[in-house]
């Protein structure tokens, strides 16, 4: 009888260690973040972005006792100052704002409807570095700023990127480097101009989009510029092939 009640004790206390080792992976342990951690040069803090479907995330954040992420959720650096605040439903966000350690605002996402959503980014000083704009969690119009507020890059895409719209980059300085602009929407053809630093026309002429490739092709006549602007050659193409 006591060798019994041995075995079911010990058994009693096995399940119970189990049960709390399984549910204890699911809580979120308290934790702070260091600025090193979570804010990369180049992208920022995305570190939540995976916890947003909107933006093609498929993770899910639990709560302090293992369930579902619901309402304000907040998260913080080491230093105290709030990192993240955000707004789940179901362990998804909706809506939230990442901050510097220096108290400014890193980003600003929220969903517009169904489709629709939104991200704005900013450099550790405030200024404006990106908005991007999402449908069906794929980037459909994205405008890019340098720090000085200069437009680095506009890109915007037809419905669920079947094809661009437009592709134009900018030097820093102001000039543009590269215009690709639909002008057919029909035949799905395009104009190019490329320029040099000192704003002088480098190449332009036409592409085309060929959907069976997935690839916008050079077609018919394309004109190249040497930086003082005089024409150096003229050439024809078909498909991306140079004919003759």
């Amino acid at each position: 009888m006591i060798l019994r009640l041995l075995v079911a004790f010990t058994l009693f206390l096995f399940g119970t260690s189990l049960f709390a080792q399984t549910y204890s992976d699911q809580v979120p342990q308290l934790r702070r973040y260091k600025s090193s951690e979570v804010v990369d040069s180049a992208y920022g803090i995305t570190l939540f972005d995976k916890m947003a479907p909107s933006l093609g995330g498929d993770s899910v954040r639990y709560d302090k006792k293992g369930y579902s992420a619901q309402g304000w959720m907040e998260d913080f650096y080491v230093s105290g100052k709030l990192l993240h605040r955000g707004f789940y439903v179901d362990g998804e966000l909706r809506a939230f704002k990442n901050y510097y350690e220096n108290d400014q605002i890193e980003r600003a996402f929220r969903v517009i409807d169904f489709k629709h959503s939104e991200v704005i980014v900013y450099y550790p000083d405030g200024k404006l570095k990106s908005q991007v704009h999402y449908y069906n969690k794929t980037v459909q119009k994205e405008i890019d700023y340098y720090h000085n507020g200069n437009v680095d890059m506009i890109e915007e895409s037809y419905g669920d990127n079947d094809y661009l719209i437009k592709r134009n980059s900018f030097f820093e300085n102001g000039y543009a480097e590269v215009i690709f602009e639909l002008i057919d929407k029909k035949k799905k053809t395009y104009l190019h101009k490329e320029f040099y630093e000192n704003s002088k026309l480098k190449e332009e002429g036409t592409l085309k989009f060929y959907k069976d490739k997935n690839d916008y092709l050079k077609e018919g006549e394309w004109k190249t510029y040497n930086e003082q602007g005089e024409l150096k050659k003229t050439e024809q193409y078909q498909q991306g092939e140079l004919k003759g």
